[in-house]
Order: C-alpha cells, then sequence, then structure tokens
C-alpha cells in the first residue's frame, strides 16, 4: 500500500514550477491568488495540515500553533526565522525548518547596490534628471565618495555578511566586523578582516555599517540612540537585514539633523508602515524588502523548501531544520 501522501498548508502563492512540485507529492492547499492568508485562514486549515509553509508576513507564534494536534513541521519559505516561535514549537513536538544560503549573493548584491547609491547620490541625479533640473556638467555638482578605500563595518559575519564583505573588499573597502564568535583565520584572512570585539569602537571607526545580523531578542535595537552618536557625520548606515536591528526613530532624528551622511534601506522596524520622515530624506534610498527578489534567489529558496519538506516526509530530520540554540 502507498504512504499517505501529508498534507500541505501554504500561506501565500510561490514560484509556479515549486507549486507544480509540491503538488506532484503532497496534498496541498493554496491560495487562488496572490494575497497572503489572514491569520483567521491559517487558524481555519491547521487542523488538517501535516506541514505550514509560512512566509515572512505570517506569525506563527504559540496560540497558533496550539490551534493543531496534527502539525508537525513548519517549513519556512526564506532564512529569516523571527516570525516563527521556534522554542513554542519545539516544546509541542512540531520541526522547523528554514533555506539558508538561497538568498545569500542576492542580499549581498542589493547591500552593496545600497551603498553605492548613497555614497554617490544617484536618486538626487535621477530625481534631477526625471523631473528636468538637470543644468549640465559642473565640477562641484552632486559630489559623493568612492568606495575604495572607505571603512566597512559589518554587524553579523554569517553567510550573507560574508558575502558582503568579498564584494566589498573587490571595490577596496577596508573590512571590519563585528560578530557573536570571531571568524576562523581561514575565513578572515582571504577579506583581510578585522575583528572589533566592540560594537561601540567599530561604529566611531568606521565610513559604512552594513547590518547583516538577524532578528533576535538579543538583536532588538542594537544600533540604538546611544550607539548611533559614536558614529560619524560622514558615516552611512545600509540595512538588508530586519528593520528590528535599528531604533528607527532615532536613526530619523540623526539623519534629519545632518549628524549622518545617509542609509540605504531594505528592511523596516515597522514592517510597511515607513516613517514619512525618512522616506522625505534626499539622503536616503529605501527599497520595499527585494534583498531576495532575483528570480534564481525564489526559485532556489523553493528548491530547499521541497528538499525538507521531502526528507522529513521520507522519516528523517530536515536538512535545514532550525533549533532555539541556533537563534
Amino acid at each position: 500500500m502507498a504512504a499517505k501522501r501529508l498534507s500541505v498548508v501554504v500561506t501565500r502563492r510561490l514560484p509556479p514550477s515549486v507549486e507544480a512540485r509540491m503538488a506532484e507529492l503532497f496534498d496541498v492547499v493554496r491560495r487562488p491568488d496572490d494575497t497572503p492568508m489572514s491569520r483567521e485562514e491559517i487558524v481555519a486549515a491547521l487542523p488538517g495540515a501535516d506541514i505550514l509553509v509560512p512566509t515572512l508576513g505570517e506569525r506563527v507564534d504559540a496560540p497558533l500553533l496550539a490551534g493543531s494536534d496534527r502539525l508537525k513541521l513548519v517549513a519556512n519559505y526564506g532564512a529569516g526565522v523571527d516570525h516563527i516561535d521556534v522554542a513554542s514549537a519545539r516544546q509541542r513536538g512540531v520541526l522547523v525548518s528554514n533555506t539558508p544560503g538561497a538568498l545569500t549573493d542576492d542580499t549581498a548584491d542589493l547591500a552593496i547596490a545600497l551603498m553605492l547609491a548613497v555614497l554617490r547620490r544617484m536618486p538626487e541625479g535621477m530625481a534631477q534628471m526625471q523631473e528636468g533640473r538637470w543644468q549640465g556638467w559642473a565640477p562641484d555638482a552632486l559630489l559623493g565618495r568612492r568606495l575604495k578605500g572607505l571603512r566597512l563595518g559589518i554587524l553579523g559575519m554569517g553567510r550573507i555578511g560574508q558575502a558582503v564583505a568579498r564584494r566589498a573588499r573587490a571595490f577596496g573597502m577596508e573590512i571590519h566586523y563585528h560578530n557573536r564568535r570571531r571568524l576562523h583565520a581561514a575565513l578572515e584572512e582571504p577579506l583581510e578582516a578585522r575583528y572589533m570585539e566592540s560594537l561601540d569602537r567599530m561604529l566611531g571607526s568606521i565610513d559604512v555599517l552594513s547590518i547583516n545580523c538577524p532578528h533576535t531578542p538579543a538583536t532588538f535595537h542594537l544600533v540604538n540612540a546611544r550607539r548611533l552618536e559614536l558614529m560619524r557625520p560622514e558615516a552611512v548606515i545600509v540595512n538588508t537585514s530586519r528593520g528590528e536591528v535599528v531604533d528607527e526613530n532615532a536613526l530619523t532624528r540623526r539623519l534629519r539633523a545632518g549628524e549622518l551622511a545617509g542609509a540605504g534601506l531594505d528592511v523596516f522596524e515597522h514592517g510597511q508602515s515607513v516613517n514619512p520622515r525618512l522616506r522625505a530624506l534626499p539622503n536616503v534610498v529605501l527599497t520595499p524588502h527585494m534583498g531576495s527578489a532575483t528570480r534564481e534567489g525564489r526559485l532556489e529558496m523553493g528548491e530547499r523548501l521541497i528538499v525538507n519538506m521531502r526528507t522529513f516526509a521520507d522519516g528523517h530530520r530536515p536538512p535545514d531544520l532550525v533549533v532555539p540554540s541556533m537563534l
């Protein structure tokens, strides 16, 4: 007798090829259109699910998990799991997996793009062209800064932080980093990366801060008002990780006061509710959480997702298992 197919609830539409492969392997409940499931819809569907496939927009907390005794795997479509209560899931015997590595290069590419956009004042130049205000070349027009020789401080030297460092080194930037643990010399040496045990000391000495650490209770507002004051007025901040790592109001105040030169932000503390004062600043580049938004990245995330689900269905631990000690 053939093994019973597991039931899967997917909270929003995924790439067609990913959904097609999933439907070959499982009984899938999926969205009819590209809108996320409401919490009420997830609650209603969960009792019949063996596997839940959420994205970063759906909060998978203890009350939600308590609504099903059947659920055994939360297979996240994405690397970040700060929207999932991993500890509560483990207590209920529910495994959690994610898709690390699939978005490393894409997010690192965007971090460098944001650095270039802010340091070379690209939005201001584009606005002049689009609005017909350009008066021709001038020796002192829209002067920015070159990346070569600038000191880059990387907060969080995991996969993405290291990928940012490799790209930045190719531009001739000096690499400094702060991490929970120092990297092995074999990783440090090719990047000529300098480990900074003190985050405060690093912030006071760099030209660019790239935030690449996850959002956890320990990193919430890690870059707070006091630490922002340590940064030099000519420094810029780039964040492609999680908005909650930065005190957004404090950052906005310093940018408005001219106490920081600029910022490139792909993530925001309050999700889609971006501070309107931040949006109005000409020295700030904002992008809509598009760090992993490439065709290749989305498909690779789907491939990792399927591997985790299929491995679980075969009675084994998913290769990308997330446990509380990792957070």
